[in-house]
């Protein structure tokens, strides 16, 4: 199957899964607890906060050589998103992707995505865990906070959320 017959398939439209697709095109399908979005939203509010240019948004469709994945969220450079706004999947990744890890997903899956955003073009790849705390990566390894956006906190919270 090719991503843009997932796109136009009205059984797969509304989902309250993000749909993905492997080398041999066949979906993958993840589903997605409130907290899992909730984190999303936040982390696209700090970044659309921090950074004057570009734009924050979730789940970019993004072709890479394992098929077509979905960060939870990205921020794409003006450069980049002339590049992809009117594609069908991004054939290029944004400077910055996100995962938001949730219960369906395993380390091995995370590690690869980040190497497969990595071969795509991102410049730096974030892992969001279950809690809210923040990993930073670079192609050279683990970093102690983003370099793109330095001023990116470690621990993703929400407004008025009782100490844990």
């Amino acid at each position: 199957m090719k991503w843009q017959e997932v796109c136009e398939n009205k059984y797969l439209q509304n989902l309250p899964f993000k749909v993905e697709l492997n080398k041999w095109g066949q979906i993958v399908m993840s589903p997605a607890k409130p907290k899992h979005n909730i984190y999303q939203g936040i982390i696209q509010n700090l970044l659309n906060s921090l950074i004057e240019t570009g734009l924050a948004f979730p789940e970019l469709a993004i072709q890479t050589t394992n098929g077509v994945k979905v960060a939870d969220v990205v921020w794409a450079s003006d450069a980049k998103l002339s590049i992809i706004e009117d594609e069908d999947v991004a054939s290029i990744a944004p400077e910055i992707c996100i995962e938001v890890k949730s219960a369906s997903n395993t380390i091995e899956e995370m590690l690869e995505k980040k190497g497969l955003y990595f071969g795509a073009g991102a410049q730096e790849v974030w892992v969001c865990d279950a809690k809210g705390k923040m990993s930073f990566y670079n192609q050279q390894g683990e970093l102690s906070k983003s370099l793109l956006v330095p001023d990116f906190p470690g621990e993703i919270k929400r407004r008025n959320q009782p100490a844990s």
